[in-house]
């Protein structure tokens, strides 16, 4: 249950970011930032906390090469699909929800991972240690 709220929370903050629909934070603070300029910059930086908080994360336990691997397996699933007839690459709209999943799934797993090797494994990271 935990990896499902970390790889939600990382959904939520990828769509409000930005979605092909027009409810998101980009396509809102490129027609609102004249008006509501404070507003647009407080939504900017709560969006960056979030996402300092998962890159910090994410690079820190599965690295840049992790990151790199989540993707290819990702990319690897959507090839198989296509290749099978089951996914169809001309809807821009479906293949931006596509790459959203894709990145919610690295920072998902990025998050989670020292739990999800501690359940593996049997080990416990020293961050997990009590005094």
């Amino acid at each position: 249950m935990s990896f499902l709220l970390r790889w939600l929370f990382a959904l939520i903050l990828l769509t409000a970011t930005y979605n092909p629909t027009p409810y998101n934070f980009t396509r809102w603070a490129m027609t609102n930032w004249q008006a509501q300029l404070p507003l647009a910059v407080l939504f900017g930086l709560i969006l960056l906390v979030g996402y300092v908080i998962y890159l910090r994360a994410t690079l820190r336990s599965i690295g840049g090469f992790g990151m790199i691997l989540v993707l290819a397996l990702v990319g690897a699933i959507l090839w198989v699909l296509i290749d099978l007839g089951l996914f169809d690459l001309s809807n821009p709209k479906l293949m931006t929800w596509v790459g959203i999943l894709a990145l919610s799934l690295v920072l998902g797993v990025g998050l989670s991972w020292s739990i999800i090797r501690r359940k593996l494994s049997g080990q416990v990271d020293m961050d997990d240690v009590e005094d």
